[in-house]
């Protein structure tokens, strides 16, 4: 009922103000992925900057499709919206996005001042039709995809390759992302093992590989999975394992995280590993759409979005990782439980011995096997189909069941109104 009596203020003050939208911001962005008390904050911020009054509208979308089409086919006129690494490129490919102005006036440039080196070179690589998407989007977070596993029935050593997924002694304790993009960007890895040892290709040129036999060989891949798979999930996974209702999950960073913390707690080992074949890391960012009416206060929001206090507030809240490389950033998320690690890559070069979550900040050693995904374009259909003749069209019964589990356990959720760590459940239904 909250929601939508927001969205009717929203819908009443948007018509009031159809011919002044230079004092409205419409903001679109992931579910319970800011701390909302930021949003007033902005406002007062931004006049006490330009002198100009700004009312955020602010909504949220769960899939990154569902977004795109608003404003591809429906020209809606969102000023600042914050999509995934393959949309942005996609947006970009398009003609759909504005440059980004970095002209603050005196107000301090956050955006090139607090970047991560390495999200810079990582959005360097997006494919953008001849656009660096740098000059068009500012990354938001970040995170990686690998294992999640019991330690108390998985070894490490088994938890350590793509291959743990296919492996019979894990059979009906596998849970599976259902994310086509993100399990066939994981599986061309392992299923081009030796072409990569051998030095045919790099991790970033199979991210490429779209031709029918390469769909053909990770369909194989998987199919020798499937009967051991428990359930293809968008958000229950975690929680099965968490209860031990599984033992392998092919899953995000985040939530892996997440699970890993809420398992502790009773008395469950889980841990998260990156295979050794290599992996993906993913990205969502900032951008201002080409039928944004208020590019000022889109550029300011972004500006905003990048200072070390606010992305700190953002990360508590939302559970995932920063593409700020401040050192505020760095101190804030310091840790002396864990083993101190190398994170010259993503803050300073002197940063080689940090203490730090390497779930949510992996080593350098690690993200030196890591690559990125890129939008299939033309050949999205191909791989859309190809997923679902892996799953299959009938759920066995223990889908069902795992399901209808999860199901209840939401409802209890709710019920108790536990809404921090509702906010660290939801998964991010990226594609």
């Amino acid at each position: 009922m909250k929601k939508l009596l927001t969205f009717a203020a929203a819908a009443v003050l948007l018509c009031g103000c159809a011919e002044n939208r230079e004092n409205v911001l419409k903001v679109y962005n992931w579910s319970d992925y800011i701390d909302e008390t930021v949003i007033g904050e902005f406002e007062q911020w931004y006049e006490a900057e330009t002198g100009e009054k700004v009312k955020v509208i602010y909504q949220t979308f769960d899939i990154n499709e569902t977004m795109l089409s608003k404003i591809e086919k429906g020209h809606e006129d969102y000023d600042v919206v914050c999509p995934s690494d393959y949309i942005i490129e996609r947006m970009l490919q398009n003609d759909l996005l504005i440059p980004l102005d970095r002209d603050f006036g005196k107000t301090p440039n956050y955006i090139d001042a607090n970047l991560s080196p390495y999200i810079r070179a990582c959005f360097d690589k997006m494919n953008g039709n001849g656009k660096n998407a740098n000059d068009y989007s500012v990354g938001y977070m970040w995170g990686t995809t690998g294992i999640l596993y019991n330690a108390k029935y998985v070894t490490d050593e088994e938890a350590s390759t793509w291959d743990v997924i296919r492996n019979p002694k894990f059979a009906d304790k596998i849970f599976i992302k259902d994310s086509a993009r993100d399990i066939y960007s994981q599986i061309i890895l392992k299923v081009k093992e030796k072409e990569i040892a051998e030095g045919k290709y790099t991790l970033d040129e199979l991210m490429n590989f779209t031709s029918d036999e390469d769909l053909a060989a990770v369909e194989a891949y998987l199919k020798e999975a499937k009967d051991l798979v428990a359930g293809w999930e968008a958000d229950f996974g975690k929680d099965q394992m968490v209860q031990e209702q599984g033992w392998v999950s092919l899953n995000w960073s985040g939530d892996g995280v997440w699970a890993i913390e809420e398992a502790k707690e009773a008395g469950v080992d889980l841990r998260f590993s990156l295979p050794k074949e290599g992996f993906t890391v993913w990205f969502d960012g900032w951008v201002i759409p080409k039928y944004a009416q208020n590019v000022k206060a889109a550029k300011y929001w972004i500006n905003f979005m990048s200072r070390p206090d606010i992305v700190i507030r953002n990360v508590e809240v939302s559970g995932y990782v920063s593409v700020c490389g401040a050192p505020e950033v760095r101190d804030a998320f310091t840790d002396e439980d864990y083993e101190p690690i190398d994170l010259s890559y993503f803050f300073t070069p002197a940063d080689t011995a940090v203490c730090a979550n390497p779930v949510l900040y992996p080593a350098k050693a690690d993200i030196e096997r890591s690559t990125q995904e890129h939008d299939w374009g033309e050949n999205t259909e191909k791989l859309i189909t190809m997923w679902s003749r892996i799953k299959g069209d009938n759920a066995s019964g223990m889908t069902y069941i795992i399901i209808a589990i999860a199901l209840v356990a939401l409802v209890a959720a709710l019920l108790a109104g536990n809404a921090a760590k509702r906010r660290k459940r939801r998964a991010r239904r990226r594609r």
